[in-house]
């Protein structure tokens, strides 16, 4: 009998305390975003995976070597480096280029293990969150400009 009037006393008490937090939070000020109507004055935290991209400089230039890195860690497939191989004019001997960096927006799963595994910091995380279409063939999207080159390494 003590053993049930003590749990019928916490269990009380816990609902209490539920009550207490409910009521709480009932009378502090909210902090919701509208999304859709303060779409200019949102901005994401800069950690935030929204899409994947290659940056470029003004000339049109990126780092991505072509070596598949990403690619082979890509859990799920979302990565395809489409390479060609030209001769260097150099050195006469052939060697990889990057001919298409392909990305599928609606397979990835945001893990990181591209970015994080590729050797020259060639891709990284933009927060464009917006991803809402009507056909999901627009979310295959190719990360590389037309017409863009290797990076020339700086000679020290």
């Amino acid at each position: 009998m003590v053993k049930y009037i003590k749990n019928l006393l916490l269990g009380i008490w816990h609902l209490l305390q539920g009550l207490y937090i409910a009521w709480l939070n009932f009378v502090r000020p909210k902090v919701t975003e509208q999304y859709p109507e303060n779409r200019g004055k949102v901005f994401p935290h800069e950690r935030l995976r929204g899409e994947l991209i290659m940056p470029h400089n003004e000339n049109n230039e990126h780092k991505c070597t072509a070596c598949g890195i990403c690619e082979t860690n890509c859990p799920n497939g979302t990565i395809q480096v489409i390479s060609k191989k030209v001769s260097d004019e150099e050195t006469g001997k052939e060697k990889r280029v990057l001919d298409r960096y392909t990305y599928d927006l609606g397979c990835c799963i945001y893990c990181a293990l591209c970015t994080m595994t590729c050797p020259q910091g060639a891709i990284a995380w933009s927060t464009n969150f917006e991803h809402a279409l009507f056909t999901k063939a627009k979310l295959v999207q190719q990360l590389n400009h037309e017409g863009s080159t290797l990076m020339k390494k700086k000679k020290e």
